[in-house]
């Protein structure tokens, strides 16, 4: 476990961060401010009922939390299944022989903007399939490290600064920009496998009326509801996705697989962990309000803010709960609860770096470990 430990804190800042300040919204970072809560009893059901046993989480409230949260925050995701189809693109080795690289595209039919492809990386000198840790990734594929064999992404991407992306494309600049938080060597030196995917992939980071990503292809034909899924809920069936693929990867172990996350991707990562209980351990960094956060603190990122600045991420319900995060049924605590006994692994920043924008909770991160 020192092993684990000490490479997942060299692995939990791999994703950049965008600022999109909302100077509009005031945002308290004064304990003294923080308004009197109460956090409902994760074991008390909506009515009244105590949970006394396993079997009564299992059967009865942990399907009554999964409800509520799809309902008034993450938005319900369509349960039709779609014939995905899995297209290994390139497989060669890489580092010296000491691994294999392979990209696969996940062929999702009904998706207008093309597949989701992974980035799989996976260690030689083991036997037998590996653990791996996957993640999303902000710049795409080619930015976790220098290797001109990685497909350079064609996606529309925000604008990082020194990220090697102009009008919105990521350029041969971009490749590598992010290798220093993506410990691949140590990583496969360890063991494990590392699996990988843009998330605009999946879903773009914009708000477009849910025209592109992976909506077209499961949105019923009679439209959207005010509790239909938002993007932080399509990035996390992505997830899922490839974990399907995964279960049929000869290289990687499948049941061992260790998801992680950081800022929005982090809420992501809690999501997928509580909703897909395949994965082995969720790790989430700096999730912030929609993740780890408790937003009835009214501190740093709040709920009138996400719904402001990002209307796409959530769903439509949860808008109303703008300034009123007492009156949700569910609180965050509740979210976490639905992960175990699998491990979840939360860390969160205290300081904004100097370079962050005022009052931009989203872009802070703890220094590098």
């Amino acid at each position: 476990m020192p092993r684990l430990r000490r490479l997942i804190l060299l692995a939990l800042w791999p994703l950049g961060v965008s600022f999109t300040p909302a100077q509009d919204l005031p945002v308290n970072y004064d304990e003294d401010k923080v308004p009197a809560y109460e956090l409902p009893d994760p074991l008390v059901m909506q009515d009244g009922t105590r949970v006394e046993s396993a079997e009564q989480w299992y059967e009865r409230r942990r399907p009554e939390l999964l409800r509520l949260f799809e309902e008034h925050v993450f938005g319900r995701t369509p349960k039709q299944s779609l014939e995905i189809r899995a297209v290994v693109v390139n497989r060669t080795l890489a580092f010296g022989g000491r691994a294999v690289r392979r990209e696969v595209d996940l062929v999702v039919p009904g998706k207008p903007d093309g597949p989701m492809r992974l980035l799989i990386y996976s260690p030689t000198q083991v036997d037998g399939p590996a653990p791996a840790f996957l993640a999303l990734n902000f710049t795409g594929n080619q930015s976790i490290q220098p290797d001109p064999g990685i497909t350079l992404s064609t996606r529309w991407m925000r604008q990082v600064p020194g990220r090697g992306i102009e009008k919105n494309r990521a350029t041969p600049a971009s490749r590598g920009t992010l290798a220093s938080r993506w410990p691949v060597p140590l990583i496969l030196e360890r063991g494990y496998a590392l699996v990988t995917t843009y998330y605009g992939d999946i879903d773009p980071d914009f708000d477009d009326g849910f025209a592109n990503g992976v909506h077209p292809a499961l949105d019923p034909e009679s439209g959207r509801g005010p509790s239909a899924w938002g993007s932080i809920a399509a990035w996390a069936w992505g997830l899922s996705r490839a974990l399907d693929y995964l279960e049929s990867d000869e290289l990687v172990d499948a049941g061992r697989v260790a998801l992680l996350g950081h800022s929005r991707l982090g809420k992501t990562a809690l999501w997928a962990g509580a909703t897909d209980e395949r994965f082995a351990l969720v790790i989430s960094t700096t999730s912030g309000c929609g993740g780890a956060a408790l937003s009835r603190r009214c501190f740093g990122e709040t709920v009138a803010r996400i719904n402001r600045v990002f209307p796409h991420w959530l769903c439509e319900r949860f808008r109303p709960y703008n300034r009123r995060e007492s009156a949700l049924p569910v609180a965050r605590h509740q979210l976490h609860a639905l992960i175990p006994p699998r491990p979840v692994l939360l860390r969160s920043a205290h300081e904004h770096p100097p370079t962050c924008p005022p009052r931009a909770p989203t872009c802070a991160r703890p220094p590098a470990p």
